[in-house]
């Protein structure tokens, strides 16, 4: 069964062009043109993945993810980001919020069908192989895709999951932000590494024991973050 894409913008002309694009590349796609809507066949319909513009009419990008992210029915679907705002402070925003990608506008069709297929590697994908990997109190299964932290789940947006998984995976390496993009997310674009440090805030906030003095992810300075070994 195709996947299901629900892309999500008020102009008429950018929805039909994504649409011929996305099923050009094998996909099945809904639609909507306002965040009622939107929200609406988020909860009928539950796509595998929303493309979101962050300004529509009634409820905005920003309040679609943060309900997304509350939602436990909807919590795991990801969302890519798609926005004529360019400022470093929305893509930081929305990434903080929860997205998984974020593009800026105008785009070229084919780039945004090649991040759709990445987000989905990475977040549908099941591993070939059963893999748990636990340093201290801190535990990622890879088979189960789920993460706890002295026994207690905790619940990562696809991107934080990709992210930690790189850092747990080789425990010690101080990562630059560059290397560790390409080591979660299997690609990287010139100024995606600004945003890294908004997924390593999320990640302390929810599985650290005391995000302000980290016991797991530390900063490398001049460099970037390791998961400490030995903690």
């Amino acid at each position: 069964m195709a996947q299901r894409i629900l892309v999500v913008d008020d102009d008429k002309g950018i929805v039909r062009l994504m649409r011929a694009y996305l099923e050009q590349a094998g996909f099945q796609v809904l639609v909507a043109y306002d965040g009622k809507s939107a929200m609406r066949c988020l909860r009928q319909d539950q796509p595998d993945l929303v493309v979101l513009d962050l300004m529509l009419p009634d409820l905005d990008g920003w309040e679609i993810t943060r309900i997304m992210r509350s939602d436990e029915t909807l919590a795991k679907i990801p969302i890519l980001m798609l926005t004529a705002r360019i400022e470093d402070s929305d893509r930081i925003l929305g990434l903080e919020l929860g997205a998984d990608d974020y593009l800026p506008k105008p785009f070229n069709p084919q780039v945004v069908c090649a991040h759709v297929r990445a987000v989905l590697r990475r977040t549908l994908a099941e591993p070939v192989i059963p893999k748990q990997v636990c340093i201290g109190e801190l535990c990622l299964d890879l088979d189960r895709h789920e993460v706890s932290v002295a026994c207690k789940p905790v619940e990562l947006t696809p991107t934080e999951f990709e992210f930690l998984r790189a850092l747990m995976e080789h425990p010690d390496h101080a990562f630059t932000r560059t290397e560790l993009i390409e080591a979660a997310l299997g690609y990287t674009y010139e100024g995606l590494e600004r945003t890294v440090d908004s997924h390593i805030k999320n990640l302390r906030a929810k599985v650290e024991p005391n995000p302000r003095s980290p016991t797991y992810i530390q900063t490398v300075y001049g460099v970037g973050y390791r998961l400490q070994g030995a903690p």
